[in-house]
């Protein structure tokens, strides 16, 4: 009887199964952004582009695989935003798509706490075009519309200010699935975290039959077949595809 006065207390203050028990104990809570030099510019939303240039007269000039192929030179890196979205393969960018960026952006934005920047020109590339039911021959066509040319890993667009990614991504992605390319919203922390993890790859690649030494080495006569792109870009794209599964 001793025995079970002594466990009788114990049992008492136990708690009911599946219920944790309240304790005491220091809140790690996370600071908020600080967003203290973020400056919202006079007109935040993306300005109009032009449908055509203001020239008189333009060259005609044949499609150039090489405007849309390999990486990008340009606009590689953020300057004023935090977020974009960057360009995973090649294409071109007619005055409709430029239309539509610009109001599927201004329409979601809250222009009192965010502002968003054109990394990209007016259509300035002519492209010709001949009409229905026109005889070969003839010479070139006139031209039928304008458009920029993207290669891959360009940004297109930055957004910034009072926001968090979370909050720009849903409409970012809405307008980047209706490009022509392959493209993605991205913040300024995810464009270096795909960056380091794309030389960490490379890196700690084990197969040493990679695509650099087998056309080095000119195994089985490849570069017969290879063209000059290939040799300098190590396979990577093949015209204005990116692969970036190669290492």
């Amino acid at each position: 009887m001793l025995r079970w006065r002594l466990r009788a207390p114990l049992l008492s203050r136990a708690a009911p199964v599946g219920v944790p028990e309240p304790r005491a104990g220091i809140k790690r809570l996370v600071m908020p952004p600080d967003y203290s030099g973020i400056v919202i510019p006079e007109k935040p939303k993306l300005k109009f582009l032009e449908k055509a240039p203001a020239v008189p007269k333009v060259r005609r000039e044949p499609r150039q695989l090489r405007d849309i192929r390999g990486p990008s030179q340009v606009a590689t890196d953020f300057i004023q935003g935090e977020y974009g979205i960057l360009a995973l393969g090649g294409g071109y960018l007619h005055w409709g798509h430029l239309e539509m960026l610009r109001l599927t952006i201004g329409r979601a934005m809250d222009p009192k706490s965010m502002f968003a920047i054109w990394r990209l020109p007016a259509p300035f590339k002519p492209l010709t075009k001949k009409s229905l039911g026109h005889r070969m021959g003839g010479g070139k066509g006139p031209v039928d519309r304008y458009v920029t040319p993207v290669k891959s890993g360009r940004l297109l667009l930055e957004l910034g200010g009072r926001c968090q990614f979370q909050e720009v991504e849903p409409f970012l992605l809405q307008a980047a699935r209706k490009l022509p390319f392959p493209a993605v919203p991205i913040s300024r922390a995810g464009l270096e975290r795909m960056r380091r993890e794309e030389e960490e790859r490379k890196l700690q690649n084990q197969n040493p039959w990679t695509f650099e030494r087998v056309v080095t080495a000119n195994m089985l006569g490849m570069r017969r077949y290879l063209s000059p792109y290939d040799l300098r870009l190590h396979g990577r794209y093949w015209g204005k595809f990116f692969l970036k599964h190669r290492v």
